[in-house]
């Protein structure tokens, strides 16, 4: 919740955010997970508004009238599916349906994510060469540090 503070200043870039804890002694990557939702959601949320005609639905209002409802109006049904955030790791569902599905945490949630990131993850192909080079260099700085 500190990043408040940076999107209200309207801070355009926020280093040391994701999965920083003990002030960056260490981290974690459910911590990451959570973050980047924090970051996606304080996104969606400084998004400006719509105000055009079409996002309003003044024409829905008209089309449904007094004493109707809107869940079956075209304007409803074109959008429905994308009017919302939808959270990474966030459970959105009521306390009887979080049970019902084994009350897992949002730190269990975003393990199960992480985990599956890292499972699905396809290294980009580089040049063999430039691939050598980085594993050389890797190499080196490893041999450096261990000397001291």
């Amino acid at each position: 919740m500190s990043l408040w503070s940076s999107i209200l200043a309207h801070g355009n870039t926020i280093f040391h955010a994701l999965g920083w804890l003990e002030c960056g002694l260490t981290c974690s990557f459910e911590k990451m997970i959570i973050d980047a939702e924090m970051l996606q959601l304080l996104s969606e949320f400084m998004l400006p508004i719509d105000l055009s005609p079409e996002s309003l639905g003044f024409d829905a209002i008209a089309e449904v009238g007094p004493g109707g409802h809107f869940f079956g109006s075209a304007h409803t049904l074109q959008r429905y599916q994308n009017a919302f955030y939808e959270p990474l790791v966030t459970d959105t569902s009521n306390y009887q349906e979080w049970t019902e599905r084994g009350s897992r945490t949002t730190e269990h949630r975003a393990t199960r994510l992480w985990q599956q990131l890292l499972a699905d993850y396809q290294p980009p192909s580089l040049d063999p060469s430039i691939a050598e080079a980085i594993e050389a260099y890797r190499l080196r700085r490893t041999r450096e540090i261990r000397r001291g």
